[in-house]
């Protein structure tokens, strides 16, 4: 239990628990987010080494080297379509957009046709994108809804991680939803009153007492989206995201200075995440996927070439901040097992490059 006057957002969400009751934990996740004046993603750039976190495209440009080159791949294998939107969910400073237009100049074609649609609700985030990436013409979306109707080239790199989530748990006999209210004046976790079965899905079958399951309405709509336009005009789409094939338990967690905090502390100063249900954007997207960690995924793509070529010009502590980020990006121990890569392609169409 923490006090939540330590912020101005704190005390708002305070004080609307207090007038209408405890709200889900995907309510308090979307305040703390995307409050327009308070909100951790509308007041400012959380990536990099002076932020929370720091995201794959920070750590390397091998990154979105690779997976523009995957994207390409694939735009080829499907006839190099004229014209097609090559889209971002969550692009954050634009770092991997950069380095996914750069790696692919080569490809005759490949930018003629590129319509580039970034998906990005933070104005502040839209300006640093705009800067990273004036050399080219893009556009910004609030929504996926916006999608041209054409072929679809999509990347989503820990954007379905901040998506809120609604957590439930088993008690013996019923769920119950876990909750964020008051107790004594101090944001506290609770229990709902007993639910019928929330949902259908696979991890709520067979439950153990205390289990806890969490969903993701959010990500369902963008899933379904994505599914269609590429089922129905081509294209793929590479998310990539720490989690597992199925919710593994309460995930929640709050990141600051990189590093744990307590997510009802401070609300509106700390990264709210849970780790990816794949299974669940598998189902909602409805078209064949392939799933990969994204160390094994990398080194099939050709990271560990491309990085002994880079190598080659370095030296000293240049080479190794280099080494260091391969093997952050790549490792078992660091990214390379607890990140995966989802690949949705169309009907009758081989795995995109990179799965095994």
């Amino acid at each position: 239990m923490t006090e939540p006057a330590g912020t101005a957002l704190g005390r708002i969400i305070a004080a609307r628990i207090a007038a209408t009751g405890p709200v889900t934990l995907a309510e308090y996740m979307a305040e703390c987010l995307l409050h327009p004046e308070h909100g951790y993603y509308t007041t400012r750039t959380p990536f990099g080494a002076a932020g929370d976190f720091t995201t794959a495209p920070e750590i390397s440009q091998m990154f979105g080297e690779l997976l523009g080159l995957c994207l390409a791949q694939i735009w080829l294998d499907q006839g190099a379509p004229g014209t097609f939107t090559l889209a971002e969910l969550g692009p954050g400073r634009g770092t991997l957009m950069a380095d996914v237009l750069r790696a692919t100049r080569a490809v005759p074609g490949f930018h003629t046709g590129a319509q580039v649609l970034l998906v990005e609700a933070s104005p502040a985030l839209r300006r640093e994108q705009r800067a990273r990436l004036a050399p080219y013409q893009i556009s910004h979306t609030d929504s996926i809804d916006a999608l041209p109707d054409q072929p679809l080239f999509l990347l989503a790199n820990e954007f379905f991680d901040a998506l809120p989530i609604r957590q439930f748990q088993f008690d013996g006999t019923h769920w119950r939803e876990r909750l964020v209210g008051l107790q004594d004046g101090q944001l506290s976790f609770g229990l709902s009153d007993p639910l019928p079965l929330p949902f259908t899905a696979p991890a709520f079958q067979n439950p153990i007492p205390g289990r806890v399951v969490e969903v993701c309405p959010a990500a369902q709509p963008i899933a379904q989206t994505i599914g269609q336009r590429i089922a129905t005009q081509g294209g793929a789409a590479l998310i990539v995201d720490y989690g597992g094939w199925r919710s593994a338990g309460d995930t929640f967690q709050a990141m600051r200075a990189h590093g744990f905090a307590d997510p009802l502390a401070e609300p509106g100063q700390a990264d709210l995440t849970a780790h990816v249900d794949f299974e669940a954007l598998a189902a909602h997207a409805a078209l064949p996927h392939a799933l990969s960690e994204q160390g094994p995924f990398l080194s099939r793509l050709g990271i560990d070439a491309r990085a002994a070529r880079l190598a080659r010009s370095l030296t000293g502590e240049g080479l190794q901040s280099h080494v260091a980020a391969h093997r952050r990006l790549t490792h078992p121990q660091e990214m390379g097992s607890v990140f995966k890569v989802l690949g949705l392609y169309p009907p009758g169409s081989p795995p995109p490059p990179g799965f095994a």
